[in-house]
């Protein structure tokens, strides 16, 4: 029996900050990695690469925080439609495949009292 090795192929995931005028903070991690929070204004995007399992199974979740409002996603995992770009507006966030010109709302800001921060 012969294997052949799954060639290293790279995927990226952006979300970059549409909002009006406020600094958005994002944190992303996967099961084995923590990504760390960013602050982001206007504008800036946060990016990273990574080599998917060979098995198909690597899932990437963000949370996002803007002053009393909160929202977590999937940003990306590999069984799914896979989105690349995801972009944070004043009504949530939205995302866009790899090689479709259209963008697709994924979820609504929630809002979230003092205490639950």
């Amino acid at each position: 029996m012969i294997f052949m090795a799954r060639p290293s192929i790279q995927d990226s995931v952006y979300v970059t900050n549409k909002l009006r005028d406020k600094m958005l903070m994002v944190h992303c991690r996967s099961k084995d990695d923590d990504l760390g929070a960013h602050g982001l204004a206007v504008g800036e995007s946060f990016e990273w690469s990574f080599d998917p399992s060979w098995l198909g199974e690597t899932l990437f979740w963000c949370s996002l925080a803007v002053e009393d409002k909160r929202l977590s996603f999937v940003a990306y995992y590999e069984g799914d439609m896979y989105t690349e770009y995801w972009y944070v507006h004043d009504d949530g966030v939205y995302g866009q495949t790899r090689h479709a010109n259209a963008t697709f709302y994924e979820a609504p800001w929630r809002r979230v009292s003092p205490r639950q921060y």
